[in-house]
């Protein structure tokens, strides 16, 4: 029960109920403080993105290099298209279902928020593509150099972000997510869209369902095996991926599911499993593209156009491969995309927040299980061009 009590999804699923409560019991006074609190705590999330961009891209391109090899940049192919193409999915999937569902966009009979008695600016040190070009210049350039000073500084400020990330950003997102609702509650918003935000749920759900059915029928097609020997064990993995919401904390299960296979390579399952579990976010790039396209729907009335998701898509991709291992660590990456390339605002980043860390586990588990699929496209990789199979040595994972 504690386990329960101190997960993030729990924090902000309370967060969420007490926001609404009071939202739909404040006064004018309270509610001054309320926004006072929603717009400063919402500054300091802001100023944190393009360090979180920094700190989490630079880094990951000299750790990839300095293992390159022909495999290596196979799997990164293969996991970047399987992110692009779960996003394009979710892309052509919400065009043709979001007109349908039942969302109001009208703010005409909503009340009024009361003005921000407190202005505390906290502007960006960078803005977030800034932060992006420079994230990749410096990484690539310290790979090409072999600066070693320089790829210890990144890890190290890696260290660093992750710990304002766990320390700090990730503490305030509950009390931010409930003064967000609290808002929406007390201008009325909310009392129209929860049911959307359950639909969306059960929608983003059967998406992850019909994409890894895709993943490992292609991957049996390239490999010539059955996707099926791979996919039968895989149930205790996206079990424990649900319960954990953690590819790191699911990474011996996941092992021990794959080993289970006879179709796979022990070599290819070594290299490739904890590979894609760093890489590898197809659940999640999917359940991000489609909210971020409800969101946009609820708060500013119309879906994002087209060829502004297409570049969401391609980048989001990217920022996937460097996204950070924790819960939720693909959508803190690709914040500066959000507010950056769409223009979303402190509410829609903050939605967008709440329901992607309300389901982050499934999308976890997506992840999880996609990893064996991209571990049988490497097998098959692998005997197509005549890698000799490496002995490894069995390990009880």
């Amino acid at each position: 029960m504690k386990r329960i009590t101190k997960s993030l999804p729990f924090k902000l699923l309370l967060g969420v109920c007490i926001g609404i409560i009071v939202g739909l019991l404040a006064g004018e006074g309270l509610m001054n403080i309320i926004v006072t609190v929603k717009y400063i705590l919402g500054q300091y999330i802001n100023f944190c993105v393009p360090l979180i961009v920094i700190g989490f891209i630079a880094p990951s391109i000299p750790k990839l290099g300095n293992n390159a090899s022909k495999m290596l940049a196979v799997a990164l192919v293969i996991a970047y298209v399987s992110s692009l193409g779960a996003a394009v999915f979710s892309v052509l999937t919400g065009n043709v279902i979001i007109p349908y569902l039942s969302i109001a966009s009208s703010v005409g009979d909503l009340k009024v928020l009361p003005e921000v008695v407190f202005k505390l600016d906290i502007p960006q040190i960078m803005g977030v593509m800034s932060a992006l070009v420079f994230s990749l210049l410096v990484g690539l350039a310290a790979t090409w150099t072999r600066a070693v000073t320089v790829i210890n500084l990144l890890d190290e400020f890696q260290g660093i972000v992750l710990k304002i990330v766990t320390n700090t950003v990730i503490p305030v997102l509950p009390v931010f997510i409930a003064t967000t609702f609290c808002t929406l509650a007390y201008e009325g918003t909310i009392t129209k869209q929860l049911p959307v935000f359950i639909q969306v749920v059960v929608i983003v759900m059967v998406g992850h369902y019909i994409w890894l059915a895709m993943l490992y029928l292609i991957a049996g097609a390239y490999a010539g095996r059955n996707p099926l020997e791979v996919l039968k064990h895989y149930g205790a993995a996206y079990i424990t991926a649900v319960g954990t919401m953690s590819s790191a904390a699911t990474l011996a299960v996941a092992l021990r599911c794959a080993r289970k296979s006879k179709v796979l390579r022990n070599d290819m399952i070594d290299f490739g499993i904890p590979l894609f579990a760093n890489i590898h976010l197809c659940g999640s790039v999917l359940t991000e593209t489609f909210f971020v396209m409800v969101v946009s729907k609820i708060l500013y009335g119309d879906i994002p156009d087209m060829k502004m998701m297409v570049l969401f898509c391609i980048l989001l991709g990217i920022f996937a491969i460097g996204a950070p291992g924790v819960p939720g660590g693909t959508v803190m990456a690709s914040l500066g995309l959000i507010t950056g390339i769409l223009g979303f605002n402190e509410t829609g980043t903050a939605l967008i927040l709440t329901v992607f860390a309300l389901q982050d586990s499934f999308g976890t588990a997506c992840n999880i299980t996609g990893d064996g699929a991209l571990t049988l496209i490497l097998t098959g990789y692998a005997n197509r061009h005549g890698i000799s199979e490496k002995t490894v040595k069995n390990s009880d994972c």
